[in-house]
């Protein structure tokens, strides 16, 4: 079986987050890292290869030069090998025009499962992979909090307000993954020594035969704003009355 797994490197969330003067994120205002959640999706597909030592995992990523690190750490975290998308025209693609080049690198990969994770940390769209599969014809189940594959059938369950829901779908299929698939295992030694010799490729926008109009961004920022600073919050103090308070507070902010 062979799994594709799309990873992200995103700014470090434990430091502030900026943007640019034309609204994008500020990748060089903090540390570079893999986004947390596509960590947990790689750890779904590496679970897959300790039961089954024949799977092969490619992990894919779309960025700038210094993305290569992200696939470094992925690599010595036990995936077999990994693509590159990188291409100064690219920058700056939304949400659709990073499915689409996506799409064009797994459709070559043909991979008998996509995973990715639901939403990352700095763009909080959540809907990259649900695109990859329209795009790829194939079916999407997501976000996944337990995950089984066998007998090219892929199963899991989504929790939500409501309760849990069981699905599951033929293979070839792409999911995506919430934080309740569990935390990623830490690379090793030996696997930190491995991923120096593990083959990365590199593909271009020429090589995906993606033209202008399949990467360009289809919406433009037209002003952002820092968020406000955090002020303080009501502080109600017990003299009898506390809980009628609180429940009036909470009913206001519409939480009950």
């Amino acid at each position: 079986m062979k799994i594709a797994v799309l990873i992200k490197q995103v700014p470090d969330t434990e430091e502030g987050r900026h943007l640019t003067s034309d609204g994008r994120a500020d990748r060089d205002a903090s540390d570079r890292v893999i986004d947390e959640i596509t960590e947990r999706a790689l750890e779904a597909a590496l679970k897959q290869k300790d039961a089954d030592k024949s799977v092969e995992i490619t992990v894919v990523t779309m960025g700038p030069a210094a993305a290569n690190e992200a696939l470094r750490k992925a690599l010595s975290m036990g995936a077999d090998k990994a693509v590159h998308v990188q291409d100064d025209t690219l920058a700056g693609s939304d949400a659709l025009a990073t499915a689409r080049a996506l799409a064009q690198t797994l459709s070559g990969l043909q991979a008998d499962l996509i995973v990715a994770g639901n939403e990352s940390t700095d763009g909080r769209g959540g809907v990259v992979p649900a695109m990859i599969a329209e795009l790829l014809n194939l079916p999407f189940l997501g976000p996944l909090g337990t995950l089984e594959v066998s007998g090219g059938t892929v199963r899991g369950s989504r929790a939500d307000a409501s309760g849990t829901t069981a699905l599951r779908a033929s293979t070839p299929a792409v999911i995506s993954v919430a934080e309740a698939m569990g935390e990623a295992r830490f690379p090793k030694f030996k696997g930190i020594l491995a991923a120096k010799r593990k083959p990365v490729a590199v593909q271009g926008a020429a090589e995906l035969g993606l033209g202008a109009t399949d990467h360009a961004a289809g919406n433009l920022v037209l002003a952002s704003a820092a968020r406000p600073a955090r002020t303080a919050g009501v502080k109600i103090i017990d003299e009898g009355q506390a809980a009628q308070e609180l429940a009036a507070y909470l009913a206001a902010e519409k939480l009950i």
